[in-house]
């Protein structure tokens, strides 16, 4: 039997922010030198990158091009924009304009061929959570569900740092609630670990508990009540214990999550954080190893 070169055991993705400013053509090529599947847009709140969900169709399709020349697709599509405008905050404002940015990037995810767009798990951020803004996103989250299953794009929910999705378990009850194959969980591994941290219980557990609604899985390096910017190695994340987790339940897709913070040397930490997660995965094998795992 004949497997695609495109079909794999697994697959892993970086982060957009893991680099500097570069055109999409060097960010392509450096995520395929660093030796990564596929590269994981970001649209942040900041204007220049909520602008990306109202590209025309020929800047998207130059985008799509561009892919298929580097050969690196990018898969998935983080909507962290989401973080300050809350599909759940009781300002009209302030969520409606989240809700149009969320339709704008499944929209951009289809025409892009990305298969899973993140959203943080927040009802609000810059706010109290209330019973109000729990409500107002349930209902905005059904909605977008709905979107998300015309498009053919997946709505992954992230575990955040705050007390309302901070795990895998807490994610689930808005997963069943809505109870379309269209919404699961991408979890964030290192909030996973700080929630657990702080609660007393096991991370690769709560992982468990959402087994056939992961779509994908950060990796993302924390320690106790810092989560952002910990270098790999530097934090308490257990790598092997939660991959072996999400193996278990049959993820098959990453993305490390890291940042550029100004480093000369960016290019050879992108390599090294492959290397790292590709070594744990252990699947990292020739053609002829990836063909029997599928026969």
């Amino acid at each position: 039997m004949k497997i695609p070169k495109e079909i794999k055991p697994y697959t892993i993705g970086l982060y957009e922010k893991a680099m500097p400013d570069l055109s999409w053509e060097e960010k392509l090529l450096a995520t395929k030198e660093a030796g990564y599947d596929f590269l994981e847009i970001s649209i942040d709140a900041s204007e220049e990158k909520i602008s990306r969900v109202y590209w025309s169709r020929d800047e998207r399709k130059k985008l799509v091009d561009l892919m298929y020349e580097t050969g690196v697709p990018i898969q998935t599509l983080n909507g962290s924009a989401l973080t300050k405008y809350a599909i759940g905050d009781p300002n009209p404002e302030i969520s409606e304009r989240g809700m149009e940015i969320l339709y704008h990037a499944i929209s951009l995810a289809a025409d892009l061929g990305v298969r899973i767009l993140m959203i943080p798990g927040y009802d609000i951020y810059y706010g109290e959570s209330t019973p109000e803004t729990q409500q107002r996103f349930i209902r905005n989250l059904e909605k977008a569900t709905l979107a998300a299953a015309s498009a053919g794009v997946q709505i992954g929910m992230e575990t955040m740092e705050n007390r309302f999705m901070n795990t895998c378990w807490k994610g689930m009850y808005y997963v069943k609630m809505i109870g379309s194959n269209y919404l699961g969980l991408y979890p964030d591994c290192g909030n996973m670990k700080n929630a657990c941290f702080e609660q007393g219980c096991d991370e690769a557990q709560d992982l468990m508990s959402a087994k056939g609604h992961v779509f994908a899985l950060h990796l993302k390096e924390t320690r106790p009540g810092v989560y952002r910017e910990v270098p790999y190695g530097e934090g308490k994340v257990d790598f092997p214990k939660i991959i072996d987790a999400a193996w278990k339940i049959g993820v098959r897709r990453y993305v490390t999550e890291f940042w550029y913070t100004g480093s000369p040397e960016w290019q050879k930490d992108l390599a090294d954080t492959c290397r790292r997660m590709r070594g744990i995965l252990g699947l990292h094998k020739t053609a002829d190893a990836v063909k029997s795992f599928f026969q």
